[in-house]
């Protein structure tokens, strides 16, 4: 393991830990709530992923969190919190001091340092194109279950998946285009996958 990749990689693992704690610590949200973010859940899975890959890389999660196919849809997920948040939801709420720092470490500082260490230290892997359809698995339950979740509870941890306000008809063309937007990302991190990693892995 290189120490750029260590340095690098523990920088964005501590940022993201102190974000995620910090958020914890200061949020209005219940825990259940509070996990109920994509963000959050997305988040957490950057720390834990280079938690272990960089730090017990000879362990189970280690060897787990470190295979490229792991390390690539931890990369289109929180690829995809730092797109929605920036280009749907910014400005829905008006962030000061620490808020607004942390809301930015967790939406768009993990994103982009995270897509940074996927494409300058993971290994390339040459995947099938239906490997997307495995990596849409999490967000399509993971609105099944918002939206399961909020008709009882009557919260939502998005606007866009709020059922009680918009219809299921709306928020069904929403998942739609949210799992769209998904699948176009999937396709590419796969083609940059495949153009650097022909003859040297294929995975499923």
């Amino acid at each position: 393991m290189s120490s750029n990749k260590l340095l690098y990689g523990i920088f964005i693992l501590v940022v993201a830990w102190f974000a995620l704690i910090a958020q914890w610590i200061i949020t209005i949200f219940g825990l259940v709530d509070f996990l109920s973010f994509f963000t959050v859940q997305s988040n957490l899975m950057v720390a834990v992923c280079l938690s272990f890959s960089l730090l017990l890389p000879r362990s189970k999660p280690g060897i787990f969190f470190a295979k490229s196919s792991v390390q690539s849809a931890i990369a289109l997920y929180i690829f995809i919190v730092g797109l929605v948040y920036n280009t749907l939801l910014r400005g829905l709420a008006d962030y000061t001091g620490l808020q607004w720092v942390l809301d930015n470490l967790l939406h768009v500082a993990v994103p982009i340092l995270f897509v940074i260490y996927w494409f300058l230290f993971t290994p390339r892997t040459f995947f099938r194109w239906s490997q997307c359809l495995y990596w849409l698995i999490y967000p399509f339950f993971y609105t099944l279950y918002s939206m399961i979740r909020g008709s009882i509870v009557h919260w939502y941890p998005y606007p866009f998946l709020n059922v009680d306000t918009l219809g299921y008809a709306q928020v069904f063309i929403n998942m739609f285009f949210i799992l769209g937007a998904f699948s176009i990302a999937g396709l590419i991190i796969i083609a940059i996958n495949r153009s650097a990693g022909k003859g040297r892995i294929i995975s499923n």
